[in-house]
């Protein structure tokens, strides 16, 4: 049985126009995937089917509302320029159910589709081995990054680089996540992209492979004092690990202080950011969600393993979800300093309910809260440091995190700065 999740989810297709402020191609942009899922796991399975009798007894459909859906299913056969199967039809009537909350958040999902979001927060995907952005302004879809040994780096795509379609399906005409659905599949099969790169274009067949994304990202940034980098892309099933694995490598190295950046981080798992929590906190409250019958789910840590390494951690308007109980939690405990702009503001959370035959439905069924008390929904988490983003090295030169020049990234270097005056002190 698939576990169920509570997420706290951004939009999937991160359609939404937010600032991207640091980004693989340093533009503004928004990400492939979903803006923020912040997963609960919860074992929750609806076993079978609706029973026709208690259907009824819930005053939502009767017998004259069936009779009414075979009559518009046999018009659309009869009529519809189109061949309409069954499945189709029956698909669009879970949608539509689901669309009537007018909640984003809120949807029904095919066993296929529900099988594509599992993917997203297992930390691995079938694919050619990139992970993407839409650009606000072009709507380009540009690679964010491209996976080490995958495809797309044999095929020479860089970061930076816009792909332009896939099979002939042009990302112009496509949602975000339209686009990326092409692009995946199963493992074996191929995929032709066209993209270009420095303008010129190009054409590849790229076979299609299991794909492991890293979520954490580690190095010193200055050895002299000891400063430490870690950057959390998402919230995933494997970040809790990937993330003590670096903490530990970078303390071995001499970390006395670290810089969390979280500004290209759309959420996850809220198992996942309340462990790295409890990995990094004092004791105390780390988040807690409301239903509205007012039941309440508190998540704490404990100073078994708390870090007492001066912090600060980097945010923007795509630090969402998972990535804002984070900054919420590191700002109510008075751990570190937020460096950054105001965060994407996303304070409810999703509950996936896995039906009988592997569909699924996601619900907005609480609000999450900062250990404050305060919702964060639709208003996003101030920094301490108000610093818009700013890259003065050569962005053209970028290919992976290795080649960023950190020292020309001003966010980081005020974190430095921050860092330094705290380690003297």
């Amino acid at each position: 049985m698939d576990e169920n999740k509570q997420e706290i989810e951004q939009e999937k297709e991160q359609e939404q126009e937010t600032e991207k402020e640091k980004p693989s191609t340093f533009k503004k942009g928004v990400f492939a995937g979903i803006i923020g899922t912040l997963v609960v796991l919860a074992a929750v399975l609806v076993g079978g089917w609706f029973i026709l009798g208690r259907f009824y007894d819930t005053g939502f459909m009767g017998i004259k509302d069936i009779a009414k859906a075979k009559v518009i299913s046999g018009l659309i056969d009869k009529y519809y320029y189109k061949d309409v199967s069954d499945t189709a039809k029956k698909n669009g009537i879970y949608k539509g159910l689901m669309e009537a909350m007018d909640d984003p958040y809120t949807k029904y999902m095919t066993a296929s589709e529900y099988k594509e979001e599992l993917e997203d927060t297992s930390g691995e995907y079938v694919g050619i081995g990139v992970s993407v952005l839409r650009e606000e302004d072009s709507k380009d879809v540009i690679v964010q990054q491209v996976f080490d040994g995958s495809s797309a780096q044999k095929a020479g795509i860089v970061k930076g680089d816009k792909l332009i379609s896939a099979d002939g399906a042009f990302a112009d005409n496509l949602t975000l996540t339209e686009f990326t659905k092409k692009i995946r599949g199963k493992a074996g099969t191929s995929v032709t992209i066209v993209y270009s790169h420095n303008g010129e274009r190009h054409t590849v067949k790229l076979k299609r492979a299991a794909v492991e994304n890293p979520s954490v990202y580690g190095k010193m940034l200055d050895e002299s004092y000891g400063i430490g980098y870690i950057e959390i892309t998402e919230f995933n099933s494997k970040t809790q690990e990937e993330f003590e694995e670096t903490l530990s490598d970078l303390k071995k190295k001499g970390m006395k202080a670290v810089i969390y950046d979280l500004r290209a981080n759309p959420g996850g798992l809220v198992d996942s950011v309340t462990k790295i929590l409890d990995d990094i906190l004092p004791k105390g409250t780390t988040v807690y969600m409301m239903d509205k019958y007012g039941k309440k789910t508190t998540y704490t840590s404990d100073d078994k393993k708390q870090e007492k390494l001066p912090t600060v951690v980097l945010i923007s308007g795509n630090t969402a979800s998972a990535a804002e109980i984070f900054s919420g939690a590191v700002r109510d405990f008075k751990y570190g300093t937020l460096i950054g702009t105001k965060t994407f503001g996303k304070g409810i959370v999703q509950q996936e309910f896995t039906l009988g035959d592997g569909s699924a439905l996601k619900m907005t069924v609480e609000t999450y809260y900062t250990p404050s008390g305060e919702c964060i929904h639709k208003k996003g988490i101030e920094p301490d440091i108000k610093l818009k983003y700013k890259y003065s090295g050569d962005t053209a030169s970028v290919t992976d995190m290795d080649s960023y020049d950190f020292s020309k990234d001003n966010q980081v270097q005020k974190g430095i700065s921050v860092l330094k005056g705290k380690l003297v002190n």
